[in-house]
């Protein structure tokens, strides 16, 4: 093999190193942070309420608000904090959204299967067919981690993108 076909074939290496175990990515989500200790919006077609675990579930078209933040669904459990005087409740613990789950944060869109918000944490965990949306291209993956408060976001197995050599991605 010649020093400049070896030296072609490596070029996207050296270039993109994560490129050949495009396991892992980290990329910004949104354009600002968002605030999850925010009040949160929630609009849907039907609400069940659970007494005896003190959970709610909105079916229907749900639509989660939460300051500049978006979360929409098929179906959204809320599970609530559990105080240990009393066994009463104080506040979300989390949001687990399912069936066509879309998270819109500024300009940037993510797509899948299962989300689950933790509140305090102010982190969103997406799983299943995680396709994200951005500016600059699309990008594919098992696994979705948005970390609302810093405005950053990581994905996990078998990424998949699309580089463009003339700039951005697809």
């Amino acid at each position: 093999m010649s020093y400049l076909r070896a030296f072609i074939l490596c070029l996207p290496l050296a270039v993109f190193p994560g490129l050949a175990a495009a396991q892992t990515a980290s990329v910004a989500f949104g354009t600002v942070e968002a605030d999850p200790t925010l009040p949160v919006e929630v609009t849907a077609d039907n609400l069940a309420v659970n007494q005896a675990d003190g959970s709610a579930e909105f079916t229907g078209n749900v639509l989660i608000v939460q300051g500049i933040m978006r979360l929409s669904a098929d179906n959204v459990l809320v599970i609530y904090k559990t105080v240990s005087e009393g066994g009463g409740k104080a506040g979300i613990e989390r949001l687990e959204a399912t069936g066509n789950v879309v998270l819109v944060s500024g300009p940037d869109a993510a797509e899948s299967r299962y989300a689950e918000y933790t509140i305090d944490k102010g982190t969103i965990v997406m799983t299943g067919d995680v396709l994200l949306t951005q500016e600059t291209g699309t990008l594919a993956s098992n696994r979705l981690e948005v970390n609302l408060t810093s405005g950053t976001a990581k994905m996990d197995g078998r990424v998949k993108t699309i580089l463009n050599p003339n700039g951005g991605s697809n």
